[in-house]
């Protein structure tokens, strides 16, 4: 993956308090106990059917290992269209091709503290899309899939939020509002 440099490190967009894109660092170093905000998407997988797609973070990830979220997420790389970001990633992440890829939150930002202290801070927009094809997930990224009700997962994450990452906890609401996103 790249930034739009010769490397093929990953990086993210750094971002101002006001979303302004301000510079890029190496992934690796931004996720810490001072997480400078930045540039990430998130993004909610349907199949044919209207089923939710839940993904469990592999086990090995730095932040939340093994909690239940959404589809899959990720970091655009500088000048790099979001949409086609969430195309990427879900073909990296969970070995997908996705269509009907639709902007539903684009102003949506969070900051969360996991377990060890370490700190997400970002400006996130959420996605949905929908699947073509099968899915092959990525070990280092997916431990468990789950296909599920979109009103159940609402449900679910309303009653136990610690089992889910607080972002997806945060987003589903704005998600039903939205009606899913996903076309009829």
């Amino acid at each position: 993956m790249t930034s739009g440099s010769s490397s093929t490190e990953e990086h993210v967009v750094l971002l101002s308090e006001t979303g302004a894109a301000i510079g890029v660092a190496p992934k690796r170093t931004v996720h810490t106990r001072d997480t400078p905000l930045h540039l990430g998407f998130s993004c909610y997988l349907f199949d044919t059917d209207g089923r939710l797609l839940l993904s469990r973070r592999a086990l090995s990830k730095a932040t939340w290992p093994g909690v239940w979220t959404n589809s899959f997420c990720g970091h655009p790389a500088h000048d790099e269209d979001l949409a086609l970001a969430v195309r990427r990633r879900a073909l990296q992440e969970l070995g997908a091709e996705v269509d009907a890829v639709r902007e539903v939150l684009p102003d949506f930002r969070y900051r969360a503290v996991d377990a060890s202290g370490v700190v997400e801070n970002e400006i996130c927009p959420v996605f949905t899309a929908v699947l073509v094809g099968e899915l092959d997930p990525v070990a280092e990224e997916v431990s468990q899939w789950q296909w599920a009700d979109p009103e159940a997962v609402q449900r679910a994450a309303a009653e136990t939020p610690f089992a889910f990452s607080p972002w997806m906890v945060e987003q589903l609401p704005a998600l039903k509002a939205a009606g899913w996103g996903v076309p009829a």
